[in-house]
Order: structure tokens, then C-alpha cells, then sequence
């Protein structure tokens, strides 16, 4: 089946699992990591080649132009089911979001899901980054009509964007390490290591948490380094490593994290291409965090 040309996958018809093939596993792992596939980083080639044609698939049926489409429902979905008028919310040009006229869910469709994820983001729009195509746009359309009706111009802060109060910068100090000179800092979710095995550090939260998350990791404290009702040392637990290891929130993780101004010095893949979990946390006024 998999040696076939084309496409094999049954109702992705504009989608070339051929094209796929071609790319490296790293390729597919990172653009099913971008569409946030469930289980990515643990699938192998062809299911990733699966995972990323269906993916692809439901956000081009999403992003279709509303005046391509016959009234007969042949959208490539299945509609909610008023047979008669043959009418369907999203199937409908411009704007089907009650109490938003002066948003075009039409506009809002033609954007990819990346840009829709982004945009969500700046508004605050909670759980953004596990939504499919069809839920960004009404969320996103609800957040432009909210800011339009009173909300006028909103600042972005950067702590609210997951950003930390440094706005995600490393910081230095005269104990800084080698390691965290020779890092690459990575400042948003939307930047990339420049090479397999490269050393990263950031203060920024979600891209902290989003490492985290993608190997499986929960924030933690060391048993027994408490300070009365502050955590004790910081780590990373992947479950499967230290017992003496307590799950804490991330809000308490995080608050610790800045209130101790450290960095996170981290690995997205090691040099042979495979997932990293190293990781370690600096104080750049005191080496050892």
C-alpha cells in the first residue's frame, strides 16, 4: 500500500502522501508537532505520513473559499444535517458568529492555522493551541468583535503572552556559564534551533512548557528543599526518573522560576536527530541554580 504513488489516504484528495514520503521524519514530526498531532514525537514514518495528510487535509477543507462550493454539501465534511435548505453555518460566505457584523469568519477562514493560532494567542483566547481550524475562526472572530465593541486598543503584555517579565530574554550576570553564552536564545514559540544538537536557552514560559509537555514532563520540585511554603530546586519530571520528584503547577513553577531569575539552557534534539530531554537551570549570578 505505502509504495503506491499518490495518495492512499481514503477523503484527503488534495493531499500527495507521495510528497510526504519524501520528507525526513524530523520534517513530519515538526509539522505534526505544528498542527499538534497527539503522539507524534512516538510515531513512525508512515503513520506520521498518515497523521500529516489528514491533518493537512481537514485544514484545507477548512480554509476552502466559501464561493467555490456548490449548495449541494459537497464540502468534503459532513454537514450537522438540515437536509432540506441544504444551508450549513460554515458554508455560508461572510460572517455566521452572531453579534459579530463587522467580522468576516470568510477572511478569517482563508488565513492558515499557524496565523489563526498566533493571533489567538495576542487575545488571550485560553486552550488556543489544541483547537482545529473551525474553532480558532469562531474564537478568534468572537475576540476581534469583543475589541471592536470597547475594547479598543489593546498593549500586549508580555507576561499574559506567556513571555515571562523579561519578555523571554536570557539573562546574564558575572557567573554566567559557558554553556549559556554558546546557546542559541530563543525568545518565542515561533523560533527554531539552527542545527540538530544545538544548545538553546530561554526564559520564556511557553516555550518552556511546550518542551516540556511534548516529551511528557510536569513540572516539579526536589522533596525535601522546600523553604517553608517556597519550592525547593526546580526540575523537569518525566515520570519516569526520580521518585523523590512532587508535581507542582506550573504558576507555582514558573513564579519560582523568575523570582530566582534563572534561564533554561535545553536541547529540542540531540545530534543523531532524536528527541532530547536534557535540560538544566542557571542562575547567571550563581552558576549552579
Amino acid at each position: 500500500m505505502s509504495d503506491k504513488p499518490g495518495n492512499q489516504t481514503p477523503n484527503t484528495p488534495d493531499v500527495s502522501e507521495t510528497k510526504l514520503r519524501g520528507m525526513k521524519v524530523d520534517e513530519l514530526r515538526k509539522e505534526a508537532r505544528e498542527e499538534h498531532i497527539a503522539g507524534a514525537s512516538d510515531m513512525h514514518k508512515e503513520e506520521l505520513v498518515k497523521a500529516v495528510a489528514k491533518a493537512r487535509q481537514e485544514d484545507h477543507d477548512g480554509g476552502r473559499k466559501e464561493g467555490s462550493r456548490s449548495g449541494s454539501g459537497n464540502s468534503g465534511r459532513a454537514t450537522s444535517g438540515k437536509s432540506g435548505s441544504g444551508k450549513e453555518g460554515r458554508d455560508e460566505p461572510g460572517n455566521q458568529t452572531p453579534n459579530t457584523p463587522d467580522v468576516s469568519e470568510t477572511e478569517l477562514r482563508g488565513m492558515k492555522v499557524d496565523e489563526l493560532r498566533k493571533e489567538a494567542r495576542e487575545d488571550h483566547i485560553s486552550g488556543a493551541s489544541n483547537m482545529r481550524k473551525e474553532e480558532l475562526v469562531k474564537e478568534v472572530a468572537k475576540a476581534r468583535q469583543e475589541g471592536a465593541g470597547g475594547g479598543g486598543d489593546r498593549k500586549e503584555d508580555p507576561e499574559d503572552l506567556g513571555a515571562g517579565p523579561d519578555g523571554g530574554k536570557v539573562r546574564y550576570g558575572d557567573d554566567s556559564s559557558k554553556s549559556l553564552k554558546y546557546s542559541q536564545e530563543i525568545t518565542s514559540t515561533e523560533e527554531e534551533p539552527e542545527r540538530e544538537g544545538r544548545s538553546l536557552a530561554t526564559t520564556h514560559h511557553e516555550v518552556i512548557r511546550q518542551w516540556a509537555e511534548e516529551r511528557g514532563g510536569v513540572p516539579a520540585t526536589v522533596e525535601g528543599t522546600e523553604h517553608g511554603d517556597h519550592l525547593g530546586v526546580l526540575r523537569i519530571d518525566f515520570r519516569d526518573r526520580d521518585a523523590n520528584l512532587r508535581e507542582v503547577s506550573w504558576e507555582e513553577w514558573f513564579k519560582t522560576f523568575d523570582d530566582r531569575r534563572l534561564n533554561f539552557i535545553y536541547q529540542e534534539e540531540r545530534t543523531d536527530g532524536n528527541q532530547s530531554t536534557f535540560f538544566r537551570l542557571e542562575n547567571p549570578n550563581r552558576e549552579d541554580a
